[in-house]
């Protein structure tokens, strides 16, 4: 998967669960920014364990703070081939 074709899928999952238009979620975009806060940041991180399968520690979801921090994190997830059972490392 492309980084263009994740970012996509993100920004997806993350207007959809905030009510934005896709449109208004860039990568740059912050959770702040988007008026997600630390709930709404959770359920996100949700949404993304189950849409790629993977288990994101509290440790690695404590730090992230953009749709680039999501993106990045998972990059390197399916870069390493660790899809399944893998932890995200942001």
């Amino acid at each position: 998967m492309s980084n263009q074709e994740l970012t996509e899928r993100v920004r997806g999952i993350i207007a959809a669960s905030q009510h934005l238009a896709p449109e208004k979620v860039t990568a740059d975009s912050t959770f702040e920014e988007l008026g997600i806060d630390s709930l709404d940041g959770i359920n996100i991180l949700f949404a993304v364990e189950s849409e790629f399968n993977i288990n994101i520690p509290d440790d690695a979801a404590q730090s992230i703070r953009s749709v680039r921090d999501v993106v990045d994190g998972i990059a390197k997830l399916l870069d390493q081939g660790q899809e399944g059972q893998a932890a995200l490392r942001a």
